[in-house]
């Protein structure tokens, strides 16, 4: 598969990260200080102090789990929850009751933070949500009632969590915009370049071929006609950018962002067409083609019956209309629908004869274009008025496209 890929290394989340990994380890310090500082208080200090070794040996061996979110697992954030709710809920065995009532401070201290900020982090605002419970609850079974305190830091962690788990979804958003940005950049550079070597050579022998065929009459002139009708086709396809859609995917062992752009095309009923780049082609001198200027993308099939339909239409405005006739393709995305409409300024169709087409077997409109409309759970209008042209309005409901 030929593809060339990007990839942006401009993450907000990776130093996140890196700064959790610092604050557990100085957290982990700092309690371990802590209990130090006052151990000749505690009831049972051999229970703290074993839950100390435990969580600094912890501390150290999953340093690696928090380097980045691919490493950070789901096991090890449920493990990691679990080691700061038993480190809150030993507190009582081990420390007096009169530090618990007062106010002091749990075993694991403030390194419960670390584990919560790592369900923010990997998940979100809502991890950061599902692990602060957990955390405040610990709290008040561990404090026996709840108390200002408590309830003070047991918000301040819910906040800070949530605050920063919602930063790190932002973040994530921007990423993905970015690398988009960066490669619509990129695919406009690329699209420049070849138009000017384009305009520089294939758009000039076309309009000198156009020029001559049309002095020297005869065969030639038509020859000519020709020639202008694919310089305007080809002037449309390198204005119009129809640059294939990037395809964004994280790299999350690397906290960035890859895009990756296909050169191949679609399998057959898989992924999705950009329905301008199937009728930009029907452009040229007598067919106007007008789209949105972004990507209207849909599933293949539905993009490939729509473009067949439109085409039905082009056909029917050369048979019946002339080839003389000026025909006008517009586009429009709203979102929950994309509408394609067809015009053409020729004599237009006169009263009752479509019915009489149908009734005489010749199903180009009934089959060609509203069968393929009525098959996507779509529609076709088509008005037309004696003298004035006819016009066939396609509407396709993105829901139903699949």
């Amino acid at each position: 598969m030929a593809k060339r890929e990007r990839v942006v290394r401009m993450s907000v989340e990776q130093p996140l990260w890196r700064a959790l990994t610092a604050y557990r380890l100085l957290t982990m310090v700092y309690a371990a200080l802590l209990f130090a500082s006052a151990y000749k208080e505690f009831d049972r200090p051999w229970i703290a102090a074993s839950y100390l070794a435990f969580l600094a040996g912890w501390t150290l061996v999953t340093l690696p789990k928090v380097a980045n979110a691919a490493s950070c697992t789901k096991r090890f954030l449920c493990a990691d929850l679990t080691v700061a709710c038993v480190g809150i809920l030993l507190t009582p065995l081990a420390d007096s009751h009169e530090r618990v009532t007062g106010g002091g401070p749990t075993l694991p201290s403030i390194w419960t933070a670390g584990a919560v900020l790592a369900f923010a982090l990997k998940g979100g605002w809502r991890w950061a949500c599902f692990a602060s419970s957990f955390v405040a609850a610990a709290n008040l079974v561990q404090r026996g009632e709840p108390t200002r305190d408590t309830l003070h830091n047991v918000l301040l962690v819910w906040v800070a969590s949530v605050a920063i788990g919602y930063v790190v979804e932002v973040a994530r958003a921007s990423e993905a915009t970015l690398a988009r940005a960066l490669e619509i950049e990129a695919a406009t550079r690329e699209r420049e370049r070849l138009a000017r070597d384009i305009h520089d050579g294939v758009l000039q022998v076309l309009a000198m071929v156009q020029r001559r065929g049309t002095e020297l009459g005869g065969e030639a002139a038509e020859l000519g006609r020709m020639a202008g009708e694919q310089e305007v086709a080809l002037r449309t396809l390198v204005s119009s950018g129809l640059a294939r859609p990037s395809r964004i995917s994280r790299d999350e062992a690397h906290g960035a962002i890859v895009a990756s752009v296909e050169v191949e095309e679609p399998g057959e009923d898989e992924g999705e067409l950009d329905l301008r780049a199937l009728l930009a082609p029907h452009a040229g001198s007598r067919v106007s083609f007008a789209e949105p200027g972004t990507p209207v993308p849909l599933p293949v099939p539905a993009a490939r019956e729509l473009a067949a339909a439109v085409g039905a239409a082009l056909d029917n405005v050369r048979k019946h209309a002339g080839e003389g006739a000026s025909a006008w393709i517009l586009v429009e995305d709203w979102g929950d629908e994309v509408i394609v409409t067809v015009r053409d300024d020729g004599p237009g169709i006169p009263a009752g004869r479509l019915d009489q087409a149908e009734g005489e077997g010749r199903m180009g409109v009934a089959l060609s274009i509203r069968g393929r409309l009525r098959d996507l759970g779509g529609s076709a209008e088509l008005v037309s008025v004696p003298g004035q042209g006819t016009e066939v309005e396609l509407k396709v409901p993105r829901g139903s496209t699949t």
